[in-house]
Order: structure tokens, then sequence, then C-alpha cells
């Protein structure tokens, strides 16, 4: 004979929803995404302060909880035992899509490794907003987030994007933009390029032009607020000569990998689109040239 069947069943399993907030303008907010805001039992957000400016805007009152950075690795486990509880719990960014350069990640692994259900209500993104209005090639891109704040590591992650033929996308705070398009102009090539500032607030900005008449322009007049800059494909004509133009194919093959941290066959594709070669005829003349010094 069975005994009770509340003996036999298992908890319930609550159920996060990943909710896309507004980057700017806050009439850019899904009716799906206010009705979820509504029906949780608690918001999980980077900033409490923030999102409860959202919320009273459309008169929701939620309990908050912060979850952010510097408190993810100990907040995603007390949120995770809530859930498994049975909590409806909604995950929101400061602004955007939640986990786009934003924490989240470890706690949506730990629902998915549970078999926690985990659902995205879509909403703003500031780097699909941009790329629709900047003008560029957007078949197919490339969104790298923030690239490191110094110099040296920045140059070298640009590094690792010059062989890309796709539209670069990446975040970049305002007190760094200028030194990063000088440096983008001088790794990649003057590219066609985009700084989308503000996007959907009351200053929003597009300046369009080549990376350096984006770098004059940001001397002239600095960019503030939320920025995305946005990197074209090069463009034949505008291709970038080597620094040394008469450096051997194997000489730039070993700069590349210790100084830019490429592995050999990226750096040997890299080399041969600077000596405009194919990969294949690169090699093969690295090849002839080994064996006529032997």
């Amino acid at each position: 004979m069975s005994g009770p069947a509340s003996l036999h069943s298992e908890a319930p399993l609550g159920c996060l929803y990943l909710v896309g907030t507004p980057i700017g303008n806050l009439e850019d907010i899904t009716l799906r995404a206010l009705r979820i805001l509504k029906e949780v039992d608690q918001i999980a957000c980077e900033d409490t302060r923030h999102t409860q400016k959202l919320l009273s805007h459309y008169e929701i009152q939620k309990p908050l909880i912060s979850y952010h950075e510097h408190n993810e690795l100990t907040r995603a486990p007390e949120l995770f035992i809530s859930l498994e509880q049975g909590a409806k719990i909604a995950l929101v960014s400061d602004a955007g899509m939640p986990l786009v350069s934003d924490p989240g990640y470890r706690l949506v692994t730990l629902c998915l490794r549970h078999h926690v259900p985990v659902i995205p209500i879509p909403g703003p993104s500031a780097l699909l907003a941009s790329l629709a209005a900047s003008g560029l090639p957007n078949e197919e891109f490339l969104f790298v987030g923030f690239l490191p704040n110094r110099s040296g590591e920045r140059r070298r992650a640009l590094e690792r994007l010059r062989i890309e033929d796709r539209t670069i996308i990446l975040y970049e705070a305002p007190h760094r933009i200028t030194e990063c398009v000088a440096d983008a102009r001088e790794v990649l090539g003057n590219r066609t390029a985009c700084i989308a500032r503000e996007v959907t607030k009351l200053h929003e900005e597009f300046r369009r032009g080549k990376l350096s008449e984006l770098f004059a322009s940001l001397k002239e007049r600095p960019a503030k607020g939320e920025i995305t800059l946005l990197i074209g494909p090069e463009d034949p004509a505008d291709a970038r000569t080597p620094a040394n133009s008469m450096q051997s194919l194997a000489e730039r093959v070993e700069e590349l990998i210790h100084q830019a941290k490429l592995d050999r066959k990226e750096a040997l594709k890299l080399a041969a689109k600077e000596h405009g070669l194919t990969r294949r005829e690169a090699y093969g003349k690295m090849v002839t040239a080994r064996d006529g010094e032997e």
C-alpha cells in the first residue's frame, strides 16, 4: 500500500525569466515583459535603485534582490535554491538583455544543469539597434563586448580581429573611446565605422565615417554616455600595408604568434592576407623558402 502522494511527488520547480528592459527610453519595453515583472515572486537586478525607477514608472511593486558581477558567485546559489523551491524569478540587467555583457551566466547554467526552466523575454539590445542604424554590412557580424582597458592588451585583442571580414561590434566607455578608435585605426586599418551613442535616449547620436575621421571628431568633441563602436569589414582599396613591407612571411608569422598571441594557423592566415596571398600560397612560399635554406 502506497503512502501519501506528497511523499512521492517532487517539489515544484520554479522558473527563471530573462527579461529585456529598456536601454534608455522607458517606452521600449514589451507588454509581455511588463506582465512577467508583475507576476514573478522576485526580481534579481544589477542595481536595485535603477530597476526601481522602471518598476515605479509602471506601478509595479515586487521584492528586489541585487545580482551583479561582485556578488554573482554567492548570489546565484541563493537564487537557485529559491527556484528549486518553486519561486518564479525575473533576472534583469540595468539595460538591455541580461547576460549580454552583463552578469547572469552562473545562474542560468545552474538552472539548466538541474532542469529548472529558463525562459527569455526578448527586449531592447544596444548592439542590434546600433547595427541596424549604422549603415554597415549586417548579414554577418561579430560582437566582442568590451575590449581590455590597457592599450597594449587592447591592441593584441584587435590584432586577433584583423582576419575578420564581418562587421565588428563592441562596447566602450566614454573615457576610453578616443584611444580605442586610435588603436583600431592603427591595427585594423582605416576602415569605415560608426559610433552609436546614447541609443534611444534624449541625446542619441550616430557618427559615421572612416576611423581616422571619427578619431578627429572625438578629439574635437569628446563623446559621453553609453557607446557602441561598430567597425566594418576591410575595404580592399584601404588594405593596410604591414609596418615592414619587406618583412618575410615567416618573420611576420612568428611576430603574430608571440605578440598577438595567435596560434600558428591564425597567424599564417593573417600574414597571408597582409601580403595579398591565400593561406595556401603563403604556406607554399614558406616551405619553399625553408627548403632553400637547407
